[in-house]
């Protein structure tokens, strides 16, 4: 009989003791440690079992799960006896950003520090060994119960420093969605003054700390190493288009055809592969979303699973205030084209508002595009960077796309329906009608700019346009910009069937 299918467990532990279902990915584990890296960062899509593999390894290494060999037993990584001797044997520091959200700079500084105070809270044992000095216990009851903006910075060393201390070992340190802050900043405004307090923070726990024994960092962006990695010339960074640990987040095919056969779904495989197949990491292809899969199991039907756990906000906020050329680019995309562009995996976020690559480079490590291929010869004489061809990365993002469009127009969505049926009636002063009601309760200054020669608000509102027609695509042809007879057209609209 099957294992019960759970939703929402990121706990190893649990998943294990339950039997729920699991996909074995111990291997990493193995894979990690033998690759000897000081610090790594593997940064994926979210909802690609990176939390999950967290809390893997923090269940092998930590000395708290030193007589928990049953989570293990009959995995990938119990039929190698090396391993088996060290599981349960390492101080481990485990900690996630994925809950600082905050709209300001002060709340989120707070809420990292309680995180990082709960570090100390749990390891409160030491307090009550020999290992601290009077003046150091006093230290450490203020860092964890009252810990201020100065001391932040060092936390993680400290405490690294105390437990070396008292094992006699040095530590193991997991930090999940370490980005999450980053991006809420960039939304809110503060990125600036988080970049600052971040990288103190990041150079005293993984470059300066000599009672580290190894990192891990996650995330779903690989912030420029400008911005709060200058001073880590030790990092390992493993992003989409790498080769290392390719497998081991996310499902390959053969797992998903493997678990759809187990629980009876054997006969919907196409089916499933056309609508959450597509993702690739480095040359792996056939990468599936963990979340669209086990919801799939669970419920038996196709649904948006992966696209409907985020807001996607800050996607929405890029493509909706980009130039011309981010619309017409989008617009090919969502006609199931492919886009030939540079891309740069280090996201500087400060330049997301003046670069279009920078946007593409951001959706492809978000997952919303696949890199199909990129040029492989070296370009250095030419001084030019190499293209990638990126598509839209399956059937589910795709429809994620179209309602974020049409989330646009959610507002006036009945004039908006009244605006297409007087296109097609030839009805001018009607359209005009609808689409200045349309204008008045959607657009802001922030769209148009109050200063036309440097914001060129004329490519908003062609943007804005090719939005009222992205319903009609699945019917007709809709293009835009292009030439035609002795000048260009902005949009033209042409039906799939002519007869």
């Amino acid at each position: 009989m099957a294992d019960t299918v759970a939703i929402g467990i990121q706990d190893f532990e649990k998943i294990r003791s339950g039997h729920y279902f699991y996909i074995d990915k111990t291997s990493f584990i193995k894979e990690w440690w033998e690759e000897g890296d000081s610090v790594t960062l593997i940064t994926r899509p979210r909802r690609f079992g990176k939390t999950l593999n967290m809390s893997m390894l923090e269940c092998f290494f930590s000395l708290n799960y030193v007589d928990r060999e049953d989570l293990f037993e009959g995995l990938a990584i119990w039929e190698d006896a090396k391993y088996k001797s060290i599981q349960g044997t390492y101080p481990v520091i485990s900690l996630s950003f994925a809950n600082v959200k905050e709209g300001d700079y002060e709340t989120a500084s707070y809420r990292i520090r309680q995180l990082l105070m709960k570090q100390f809270q749990k390891c409160s044992f030491l307090l009550g060994s020999e290992v601290l000095s009077k003046t150091e216990k006093i230290y450490y009851e203020k860092m964890a119960f009252d810990m201020d903006q100065l001391d932040a910075p060092m936390a993680l060393y400290q405490l690294s420093e105390y437990l070396h201390r008292y094992y006699g070992k040095k530590v193991i340190i997991l930090l999940d969605e370490y980005d999450t802050p980053m991006q809420e900043a960039y939304v809110g405004g503060y990125w600036e003054k988080l970049v600052g307090f971040t990288r103190s923070l990041f150079n005293s726990t993984f470059k300066t700390n000599p009672y580290m024994e190894r990192a891990i960092m996650t995330g779903i962006t690989r912030v420029s190493k400008e911005s709060i990695f200058s001073d880590l010339n030790n990092l390992e960074v493993v992003t989409a288009t790498s080769d290392k640990y390719a497998v081991d987040f996310g499902f390959t095919e053969e797992e998903v055809f493997t678990a759809l056969s187990n629980y009876g779904y054997g006969d919907k495989k196409e089916e499933v592969k056309w609508w959450y197949d597509g993702f690739v990491f480095g040359n792996q292809t056939d990468i599936y979303n963990p979340w669209s899969i086990i919801n799939y199991l669970d419920k038996g039907k196709i649904g948006t699973y992966w696209a409907n756990t985020s807001s996607n906000g800050l996607v929405g906020k890029l493509i909706r205030e980009g130039g011309t050329r981010v619309k017409t680019t989008f617009e090919s995309l969502l006609k199931g084209e492919i886009i030939s562009c540079p891309i740069d995996e280090q996201i500087v976020y400060n330049q997301l508002d003046n670069d279009d690559a920078a946007i593409w480079s951001l959706l492809v490590a978000s997952g919303y595009l696949k890199v199909l291929s990129h040029e492989q010869e070296n370009l250095i004489e030419t001084n030019e960077e190499p293209l990638y061809e990126l598509t839209i990365t399956n059937h589910e993002t795709e429809r994620m796309f179209y309602k974020l469009v049409r989330g646009w127009f959610s507002k006036v969505k009945w004039d908006y329906n009244d605006f297409v049926k007087s296109l097609f009636e030839d009805d001018i002063e009607l359209m005009n009608e609808y689409i200045n009601i349309v204008a008045q309760e959607i657009f802001s200054t922030f769209d148009t700019g109050n200063k036309p020669a440097r914001s060129q608000p004329e490519r908003f509102y062609h943007g804005f346009v090719l939005g009222l027609l992205v319903d009609l695509t699945g019917k007709y042809v809709i293009t835009s910009n292009r030439e035609s007879g002795f000048g260009r057209y902005d949009v033209i609209i042409e039906p799939k069937n002519k007869e």
